[in-house]
């Protein structure tokens, strides 16, 4: 069994004391001594959308920018801003994506109520093209039009009887 050498132990060491304390450190959670307040901060953190993170919320993302905006609740929260405040100030830095729960505003429920209103009218135009397609209604025919058809179908049925009396 080959001996490792006492320097190639102590480079090993400390690669793994680098790597233990890198992963420490991008656990970065703020703690705060009144419960309500470490409430609204992980509400908050979880309400919020990492800009460079799919779908994450910033108390979940490892991303640096999802940790300045943890940083940035956590001294809000210090300053006694109210959560409307920091997300606010929030949406006015990166946009409604950084909201999960976009508010109510005339765009939102265009973005929401669009395909909807897109599905409408596309059955209303295939209704329209099925109706457009259909024959038309058998109007009566007035006493003019009924002698015409009676003359012409009295011409056919003498035509068909002298061609059956031929053959």
């Amino acid at each position: 069994m080959a001996v490792i050498p006492k320097a190639l132990m102590a480079l090993l060491v400390a690669a793994l004391l680098m790597l233990l304390t890198g992963t420490a450190g991008a656990d970065d959670l703020h703690h705060f001594d009144d419960p309500a307040l470490q409430a609204r901060y992980g509400e908050l953190t979880a309400s919020l959308r990492c800009p460079k993170c799919q779908n994450q919320a910033i108390g979940d993302s490892g991303s640096p920018i999802a940790g300045d905006m943890r940083n940035f609740v956590a001294r809000a929260l210090r300053r006694g801003d109210s959560d409307e405040d920091i997300r606010q100030a929030m949406v006015d830095r990166f946009g409604d994506y950084v909201l999960y729960r976009p508010r109510l505003e005339w765009r939102t429920i265009a973005l929401w109520a669009g395909p909807g209103v897109v599905v409408l009218l596309g059955v209303a135009a295939i209704a329209a093209l099925i109706r457009s397609r259909r024959p038309e209604r058998v109007q009566a025919l007035d006493s003019d039009e009924r002698r015409r058809l009676e003359t012409l179908l009295s011409r056919h049925e003498r035509s068909n009887h002298q061609d059956r009396s031929q053959q």
